[in-house]
């Protein structure tokens, strides 16, 4: 499975993220949430088809990023679930 980051803004005041966190959750079982705006989700599917699962989910007027992550990366200020998460699955 590859690993990939998601992430949003919604800049229309007011707006539900429920949709759209209910519709990251769906994608994949082995999800990370320790940001805000922020998820780490693996998956077998491409960014592409992760971006326009999610897309359906917002408006014209917010950003969405779907990344594929390499597998480094560095962090502080995380709890330890989190981390090992991090160092399980990056």
């Amino acid at each position: 499975m590859k690993t990939y980051l998601i992430g949003y803004d919604l800049n229309k005041s007011g707006q539900d993220y429920k949709d759209l966190i209910d519709a990251i959750k769906n994608l994949s079982p082995t999800w990370w949430h320790h940001l805000d705006s922020t998820w780490i989700i693996k998956s077998d599917s491409t960014a592409s088809a992760i971006c326009d699962a999610l897309a359906v989910h917002i408006d014209g007027n917010d950003e969405l990023l779907v990344v594929k992550l390499s597998g480094e990366g560095a962090w502080i200020g995380f709890n330890d679930k989190g981390s090992k998460w991090l160092k399980d699955n990056l």
